[in-house]
């Protein structure tokens, strides 16, 4: 698919209730953590990226991943995974993207919004959330 059949937009995963000071990042698409952030008083943290989106739709980017014919991703590395060699944890989030209604994705497209994703980012026994995690919600922001 030619990038001219293709539309850039925003994306932003806001992760609430990480675990305090167990850093956190997204995965580039060498495995390098980017834009690296811990929470200090429980406060949220918030990473923003471009993917594009083609027909069908389907989902491209540097943070994009995929498994099998139709599901896409993004993964947020945790502790180790991030960087920081000296945590207890070396996990990652999975956060689908290819569930995105075609709706918002039209509206961001043409408003020039941006879809936040938002999460819950501390499991049940207080550790940093991992695997696949299920976003608490979807909605369309102003930049």
């Amino acid at each position: 698919m030619a990038k001219t059949d293709q539309t850039v937009l925003d994306l932003r995963i806001v992760i609430e209730n990480p675990v305090i000071g167990v850093l956190h990042s997204l995965q580039a698409g060498d495995d390098s953590p980017l834009d690296p952030k811990r929470s200090r008083e429980s406060e949220a943290l918030v990473f923003d990226f471009p993917i594009r989106v083609g027909p069908g739709p389907k989902f491209f980017g540097d943070q994009v991943r995929r498994e099998g014919p139709v599901r896409r991703f993004v993964y947020v590395r945790i502790g180790q995974s991030a960087g920081d060699p000296f945590s207890p944890w070396s996990r990652r989030m999975k956060i689908d993207i290819h569930d995105i209604a075609p709706e918002l994705l039209d509206r961001a497209a043409n408003e020039g919004a941006v879809i936040e994703t938002t999460v819950i980012g501390t499991d049940k026994d207080g550790t940093p959330a991992c695997a696949t995690v299920r976003p608490t919600g979807r909605r369309m922001v102003e930049r």
